[in-house]
C-alpha cells in the first residue's frame, strides 16, 4: 500500500515539475517574442522617428551649442550665401532645364529668418592629408525665392518657391590641411545620399495649371540640379586658402558603352493603335550628356540596336538611368517606364547583357503594374593611367581580340579610335537544340525548325525540320560574312511547320559583342514571345578587323 501510495505522490510531482517547466519556458519564449519586436520595431526607426522620440532639450550640450550659434550667426550667413547661390546655381539651372522651359533665372532670393538645425555630426576620416565631417541637419525655412521663367512659348511668368522643408547629411572634406590658418586650403560640399527636399511651387498672380507641364518641368529641373549637382561623388570645391585644387573635383575614372537593343511587352498608351516609343538614357542628368534613340512608330516591341558612351566618373555611386517614353508629336511625351543599373555591378572588361523591368517611379516603387523590359548590353573598361587616372583593374584584365585591335601604338586605349572601327569577319552559328517547346498542334507536340539572319543583312539560314517533338535537335552550323559586327543584330527565329504554312513560335535576339570578346562560346537563349522554351546555340568569331574610309566618311 505504501508503495502504491509512494508511486502515486511521485507521479503527481513529477507532472507538476513538467508542467511548471513547460510553463516557464513558454513564457520565456513570450518574453524573447517580445523583445524581439521591440528590437525590430526600434531598427526600422528613421532618424526623423529618433527625432520625435529625442526632444531637443535631450540633445548633447555641444550639438545645442552649435545651434545656437548658427541662430546668432544666421543673418550674416543668409546674406552670404543667398548671394553665392544666386551666382553659382543660375549656370547650373540652364544645364538641367527641360525643353518647355527658355531660362530660369532669380528675380528674389532670400533664405529667411529661420536658421537650420543640426541634429548630429560625426567625423568619419582625419588623416595627415584631410578631415571628412558629416552633419545632419534638417531645415524647414521661410525663404523668399521668386523664380523668372521664360518659356519656349514666349510667355513669362513669376513663380515662387514655398514651403521648403530639407532633411539630408551634409558632407564636408576639409583638404588639404595646411600651416596657417584656418589650416586647411579647401572645403569639398556635397551631400551624402539623395535628400529628402519638399517644396511647393505657386504662380505670383497666376495659376500654375495654366500651361500643361510647367509645373513638372520646374520642379523637375531644381530636383535634377540637387540630386546631380550636390550629391555625393559630386561636390562643390570652395578654396579658402589661395591655390590649385584641381585634383579634389570630380574627374573621369573610365567610359561605359551601352547598347540598346530592344523592348518587350510595352504598356500601351495609345487610344487608336500603339504606342510609339523612344528610350532617353543618362548617368548624369545633363542635356548634353543624355542620349535620345530613334522613335520605332507603332510598335510595343520595338527593336533599336543602337550604340552609346557614357564617361563614368565613380562607378561606386553612379548609375545608369533608361526612360522610355511614348512620343506624343507636339504634346508632351509620355512616360512609359524606367529602369537604373548600377555601375558598381558591372565587371571591368566584361559584356553584361540585362533585362531590366520598367517600373513608374525609381523612388518609390509602391506600383507593381508590368509596364514591359528593355534590353541593354553594357561594357565597361577603365581608362589607363596614360588618361591621368590610375587604373586599378590595368593587371587584371585580360585583352580581347577587340581590345588589341583597338590598341594604339603608344600602348593605351584610343576612344577616337575606337569609333573607326568596323568589325568585320565570319560569324559560326551552330544550332544545337532547344528545349521545352511549346505544344503546337492537337497532338502536344511541334515540328519546329529555326531560321537565322542577320539585321543588317539579307540571306536567311534554315535548319531541317524535326518532327513531332518538343525537344528537337539539330546540330547544324551555318556561316555568315557580318560587315559591322559592333552594330549588327543576329535574329534567331523558331518556326513551327505545318502542311499549308508555319507558325512561329518564339525567337532570340543577340548582339555580337560576347563572341568578338571571347572569341568562342555556347549559352541557352530563352525564346522571347513563347509561353516556354529555350535554344542551345555555339558561336565561333573568325575577325577580320578593317579601319571606315574617314576622307570618304567627310
Amino acid at each position: 500500500m505504501a508503495f502504491l501510495l509512494g508511486a502515486f505522490l511521485g507521479l503527481v510531482l513529477g507532472v507538476a515539475v513538467v508542467m511548471a517547466f513547460a510553463r516557464l519556458e513558454n513564457t520565456r519564449a513570450e518574453q524573447r517574442r517580445e523583445l524581439a519586436a521591440t528590437v525590430s520595431s526600434f531598427s526600422k526607426l528613421t532618424v526623423e522617428d529618433l527625432r520625435k522620440l529625442i526632444p531637443l532639450e535631450l540633445y548633447p550640450s555641444w550639438l545645442k551649442w552649435l545651434n545656437q550659434e548658427l541662430v546668432k550667426i544666421w543673418p550674416f550667413v543668409n546674406e552670404a550665401a543667398s548671394e553665392l547661390i544666386k551666382t553659382s546655381v543660375e549656370p547650373i539651372f540652364e544645364q538641367y532645364k527641360s525643353f518647355i522651359l527658355s531660362s530660369l533665372h532669380f528675380s528674389k532670393l532670400t533664405l529667411g529668418t529661420v536658421a537650420p538645425q543640426f541634429t548630429g555630426v560625426s567625423i568619419l576620416d582625419s588623416d595627415s592629408s584631410g578631415i571628412t565631417m558629416e552633419l545632419e541637419l534638417q531645415w524647414d525655412g521661410n525663404p523668399n525665392i521668386v523664380l523668372d521663367i521664360q518659356t519656349t512659348l514666349g510667355i513669362s511668368l513669376p513663380v515662387q518657391v514655398k514651403n521648403i522643408g530639407f532633411t539630408g547629411v551634409l558632407r564636408l572634406v576639409f583638404k588639404p590641411l595646411v600651416a596657417e590658418l584656418p589650416c586647411f586650403g579647401a572645403v569639398c560640399c556635397s551631400l551624402r545620399e539623395k535628400s529628402k527636399v519638399d517644396f511647393t511651387l505657386k504662380v505670383i498672380g497666376g495659376e500654375m495649371t495654366a500651361i500643361p507641364g510647367i509645373s513638372d518641368a520646374i520642379e523637375g529641373t531644381i530636383r535634377d540640379t540637387i540630386e546631380d549637382q550636390l550629391t555625393w561623388p559630386n561636390r562643390i570645391v570652395v578654396p579658402i586658402v589661395p591655390g590649385d585644387y584641381s585634383d579634389l573635383e570630380l574627374k573621369p575614372v573610365g567610359l561605359l558603352e551601352v547598347k540598346l537593343v530592344e523592348a518587350r511587352d510595352l504598356t500601351n498608351k495609345d487610344l487608336v493603335g500603339k504606342s510609339d516609343p523612344f528610350a532617353v538614357l543618362y548617368i548624369r542628368p545633363l542635356q548634353d550628356k543624355m542620349k535620345k534613340s530613334k522613335t520605332i512608330n507603332n510598335d510595343l516591341n520595338p527593336i533599336w540596336n543602337e550604340h552609346y558612351e557614357f564617361v563614368v566618373e565613380d562607378t561606386s555611386t553612379q548609375r545608369l538611368t533608361v526612360k522610355i517614353y511614348d512620343d506624343e508629336g507636339l504634346q508632351a511625351s509620355e512616360l512609359i517606364g524606367c529602369a537604373r543599373v548600377d555601375l558598381s555591378d558591372l565587371q571591368p572588361g566584361k559584356v553584361k547583357e540585362v533585362w531590366l523591368d520598367l517600373v513608374k517611379d525609381l523612388e518609390i516603387q509602391r506600383d507593381k503594374k508590368r509596364r514591359g523590359q528593355v534590353h541593354l548590353e553594357l561594357l565597361y573598361y577603365p581608362f589607363g593611367k596614360q588618361e591621368g587616372v590610375s587604373n586599378p583593374f590595368a593587371d587584371q584584365i585580360q585583352l580581347t581580340s577587340l581590345e588589341k585591335v583597338l590598341k594604339t601604338e603608344s600602348n593605351g586605349f584610343d576612344v577616337n579610335q575606337r569609333k573607326n572601327v568596323i568589325m568585320r569577319g565570319v560569324l559560326s552559328v551552330t544550332v544545337i537544340s532547344a528545349e521545352d517547346l511549346p505544344p503546337m498542334d492537337v497532338m502536344g507536340k511541334a515540328d519546329p525548325f529555326v531560321v537565322l539572319y542577320l539585321k543588317k543583312g539579307e540571306t536567311k539560314k534554315k535548319t531541317r525540320v524535326v518532327t513531332e517533338t518538343l525537344n528537337p535537335i539539330w546540330n547544324q552550323t551555318f556561316d555568315f560574312v557580318v560587315e559591322d559586327a559592333l552594330h549588327d543584330l543576329l535574329m534567331v527565329e523558331v518556326w513551327d511547320h505545318d502542311t499549308f504554312g508555319k507558325d512561329y513560335i518564339g525567337r532570340c535576339i543577340l548582339t555580337l559583342t560576347r563572341v568578338i570578346l571571347e572569341g568562342e562560346f555556347q549559352d541557352e537563349f530563352v525564346l522571347q514571345g513563347a509561353k516556354s522554351g529555350k535554344l542551345n546555340l555555339h558561336f565561333k568569331w573568325t575577325p577580320q578587323p578593317i579601319y571606315r574610309d574617314r576622307d570618304r566618311d567627310q
